[in-house]
């Protein structure tokens, strides 16, 4: 991950001490929140920071429960969460919202003698595993799903966020839609009681976990997978395809979103139907404050992310997301006030 960014990073920088007014920095905005999407924003920020004058962008990764806590008592002017605010939500707190990239959750194990994308589950065996129901990677059930493979005997460690997570809302939404079970036991949330397993903090600290320990799996944002090196699991859809995840499959689980017909850009990608339709696909949104004074931070959100929504795209498709749409982004504009 962090050699990627550094890649990235380093090009834009060099592109920055061409532009002109790329020095003092007279105006401050700071986000915060979710981890799902930093990999993009730290890329964005640093971008757009370089190469405005005038203008400083800052995003803190510290979760989306964090974030949407912190933009609702005005710490920050902007927030990160992948788990949306209902209209009504968005009503009590006087925010706006406003979707800016598509992902995919992914999930990854540490197997001996197992590669990339050769495990496969099921959405049943997946809530099992995740219930404490399957605890032994030789089970019956998961071997039959891989007859091919030489599954060792070996516990199950199961690893999952410890804090409140947008990408946690995502996987357990999921769970619940895959298995009555689960939507009784534990729910979709953000953060929820486990039935088993232990934590990490943020992406990050899920791919370290599993990184570290043999015989665990996890969930995670996809480019998080890819810059550990983690092996990451196929996966049947709702259509009864078994998927590994790509860009493509994300960007076809988001086809049939209808935006239109979601208050507040409430939407929830997970199951959605298609053969090609990766089934843990979600959206991450950006908060804003509905009550801002400042004229000059309203313009300076404004032209931050009209720049992050055109500028922007071709990192955010570098690093195995999906950028949001034309017509959508002319969709927001048109409903959210200030970034007309």
């Amino acid at each position: 991950m962090r050699k990627r960014l550094c890649q990235i990073i380093g090009t834009l920088s060099l592109l920055a001490t061409w532009l002109p007014g790329a020095s003092a920095q007279s105006l401050t905005l700071t986000g915060a929140g979710a981890s799902f999407p930093a990999p993009v924003y730290q890329v964005w920020t640093y971008n757009y920071s370089q190469s405005q004058s005038g203008v400083q962008v800052n995003y803190q990764s510290i979760g989306s429960g964090a974030g949407v806590n912190q933009i609702k008592v005005g710490t920050v002017d902007f927030a990160g969460t992948d788990n949306p605010l209902t209209q009504e939500q968005q009503d009590d707190a006087g925010l706006y919202q406003f979707p800016m990239l598509i992902g995919g959750v992914v999930l990854i194990a540490n197997l001996p003698d197992v590669a990339n994308q050769q495990l496969k589950l099921d959405p049943q065996t997946l809530a099992d595993i995740y219930l404490g129901k399957i605890k032994g990677w030789n089970d019956p059930t998961i071997q039959a799903l891989n007859p091919d493979l030489k599954l060792p005997r070996m516990q199950i460690t199961v690893v999952h966020r410890s804090d409140s997570s947008g990408t946690s809302f995502i996987f357990t939404d999921y769970l619940s839609k895959v298995s009555p079970e689960w939507g009784k036991k534990v729910g979709a949330g953000s953060s929820v009681k486990w039935p088993t397993g232990i934590g990490g903090q943020k992406n990050p600290g899920v791919c370290n976990n599993v990184a570290k320990i043999r015989g665990s799996i996890g969930y995670t944002e996809y480019t998080y997978a890819v810059e550990a090196k983690l092996a990451c699991v196929t996966l049947k859809n709702r259509a009864g395809k078994f998927l590994a995840p790509t860009q493509e499959s994300f960007q076809a689980s988001a086809a049939n979103a209808e935006w239109d017909k979601a208050p507040g850009f409430y939407m929830v990608l997970t199951n959605q139907p298609g053969d090609q339709s990766w089934p843990i696909s979600g959206v991450t949104y950006i908060l804003l404050r509905r009550d801002l004074a400042d004229q000059a931070k309203k313009s300076a959100l404004r032209n931050y992310f009209h720049w992050c929504f055109t500028n922007g795209a071709a990192s955010a498709s570098q690093l195995n997301y999906v950028p949001i749409p034309v017509n959508l982004f002319d969709m927001i504009k048109n409903k959210i006030p200030g970034l007309q």
